[in-house]
């Protein structure tokens, strides 16, 4: 299992060894159309009522060290037009050895394009916290020089996102983070190391398709591209029966399937969970039993009548 570990995290002995230069990404999600304030600042208050949501994720479940996230929003409208929200991401790998926590404040403005459709233009501002503890990357790279044992660095983030919805469809573009940090330069091991946060494009888009009055599909994709990173590409398929119960599967291009369930346990409550399989050799190995995601989001009730039309994003 040891071995295993020093895979996940040859990169952390990389980045405090020699020089680097690398493009790192945003963390991932296999229910992202119901996340998706996480990665577009404009989805905020889209739903016309304040919200509150929280998602765990485990990757590559019995690998020691592997990685986890977990994200915490609320959002909700403070008129017709403006929304406003606030975001956590918190993600780590190698057993606390490398920890990343972004906390976003997010706002986005609203114009009507006709009685039920909608263009809005979010911006969030925030910052990112990195720590990379050395201590633990010595248990396996004893001669690891660094001037301290710990590397710790707050940095200031914004970002910008543009939304189009109506009742049946959703598309988006949005960068979550415009400020390209630079880390562990002159971090006193001898040599240069640099490793750069590059800017993560988003386009997600997703269709309500009705196809009897208690069945509805549900399709959506997302795309993520970053310089220096192969473009990657998510695929889902949902079918809704009776408003209340969600089964699908997704794909993530030469990465992943998943399979999908969801609950609209009342009004206010909605869980959602996900299993993900490698489709790489990752996914063969024995200590690999795939990767697991639960959602769970709590709307509280509004003070007007209820729409007439139900929100499916």
């Amino acid at each position: 299992m040891q071995r295993h570990l020093k895979h996940i995290i040859i990169l952390l002995l990389l980045l405090g060894s020699q020089y680097i230069s690398f493009a790192q990404q945003d963390a991932q999600y296999t229910q992202y159309m119901y996340n998706t304030l996480a990665v577009n600042p404009a989805y905020a208050g889209s739903r016309g009522q304040w919200g509150v949501s929280a998602l765990h994720r485990s990757q590559w479940i019995g690998m020691d060290g592997a990685p986890s996230t977990q994200t915490f929003n609320i959002n909700g409208p403070v008129s017709n037009k403006i929304g406003v929200g606030l975001s956590i991401v918190h993600d780590e790998i190698g057993n606390n050895t490398n920890q990343n926590t972004y906390l976003d404040a997010t706002f986005s403005y609203t114009i009507a394009t006709s009685e039920t459709n909608n263009l809005s233009f979010g911006l969030k501002a925030g910052g990112h916290l990195l720590n990379v503890d050395y201590n633990r990357l010595r248990n396996y790279r004893p001669n690891l020089s660094t001037s301290s044992d710990l590397y710790k660095k707050f940095s200031p983030n914004i970002g910008a996102g543009i939304y189009y919805h109506t009742p049946k469809f959703y598309v988006g573009l949005s960068v979550p983070n415009l400020l390209e940090t630079e880390h562990f330069d002159n971090s006193g091991t001898g040599t240069s190391n640099i490793a750069t946060e590059r800017m993560n494009w988003y386009l997600i888009s997703g269709y309500v398709f009705n196809l009897n009055s208690n069945l509805k599909f549900k399709p959506a994709i997302l795309f993520k591209m970053i310089e220096g990173a192969p473009l990657q590409g998510d695929f889902s398929a949902n079918f809704l029966i009776n408003e209340k119960f969600t089964i699908g599967a997704a794909y993530r291009w030469d990465a992943a399937i998943s399979a999908l369930f969801g609950f609209q346990m009342n009004e206010q409550f909605m869980l959602g969970l996900a299993y993900d399989r490698e489709v790489t050799e990752l996914g063969g190995t024995q200590f690999n039993d795939g990767s697991f995601e639960i959602f769970l989001r709590y709307e509280f009730k509004k003070k007007t009548k209820i729409d007439l039309t139900p929100r499916f994003f």
